[in-house]
């Protein structure tokens, strides 16, 4: 699928056919985009990854209870609302589902980011580049901290369990984004997002978005079972030091 001109989404074959790259240091995996990923073309490497995805779901979720159970009631004590918040994402395919998260933002966010930037224009060029802000005031002090530390990403685990993330891919991203990864939006969405991943534990936020798509691109196309080891080793210290994370 391809990001069309009004936020649709093309087939892949479209893509395949196109001769332009994004730019020359991209040009071997421009290249390679005819060939499928292992994940999306192998029925078995599916199965693995999926009974993975299962099994060390379910174990997280059993160790992390008592820490869902603290982050919930700080959430509850500092602000009303909801302790989760479920966020439209693009999925396998480019399929719509809801992402779940632990709440970080305050309840009228959408009227604060409003009117924050109506008051400080000059944050509107960093908000469209990214769709989010260094400083952003919609963010409670509970939701920093989980944001700074990744935690909000927790609930997360029931999207694993219920098929639409893995526990390693490509960030999930929404319809709005999917133009900005141009060529590599079809291979991108052709495989489930993932909870952590390569762009995840390269630095996040702070990696430009064309090296982003690289990165998310690369992922799905050199995929290995020993390479979502490797990321899922590499978090821990990516989360420990907050790299990206705001």
């Amino acid at each position: 699928m391809e990001a069309g001109s009004e936020g649709t989404l093309r087939p892949i074959e479209h893509v395949r056919r196109r001769k332009a790259s994004p730019r020359s240091d991209a040009a071997g995996f421009e290249g390679a985009a005819s060939s499928p990923s292992p994940i999306a073309s192998s029925a078995g490497w599916r199965a693995l990854k999926r009974s993975f995805d299962i099994a060390t779901a379910l174990v997280l979720l059993i160790v992390s209870l008592p820490l869902f159970l603290i982050i919930a009631l700080a959430i509850e004590v500092e602000s009303p609302g909801s302790v989760f918040f479920a966020h439209r994402r693009l999925g396998h395919g480019g399929t719509e589902f809801r992402l779940i998260k632990f709440r970080t933002m305050v309840p009228d966010a959408e009227a604060r980011l409003q009117t924050h930037l109506q008051a400080y224009p000059d944050q509107m060029a960093e908000w469209k580049a990214r769709y989010k802000l260094r400083n952003d005031p919609r963010v409670t002090r509970v939701g920093r901290v989980l944001r700074k530390t990744s935690l909000d990403e927790l609930p997360q685990l029931f999207n694993v369990l219920a098929g639409t993330v893995s526990l390693v891919g490509p960030r999930a991203i929404v319809r709005e984004e999917v133009e900005r990864f141009g060529a590599y939006a079809p291979t991108i969405l052709s495989i489930k997002p993932g909870m952590t991943g390569l762009w995840a534990v390269s630095g996040r936020s702070e990696v430009s978005q064309r090296e982003r798509a690289l990165l998310e691109y690369r992922y799905v196309m050199e995929w290995s079972f020993l390479r979502d080891l490797r990321i899922l080793l590499q978090t821990i210290p990516a989360v420990l030091h907050g790299h990206g994370a705001y």
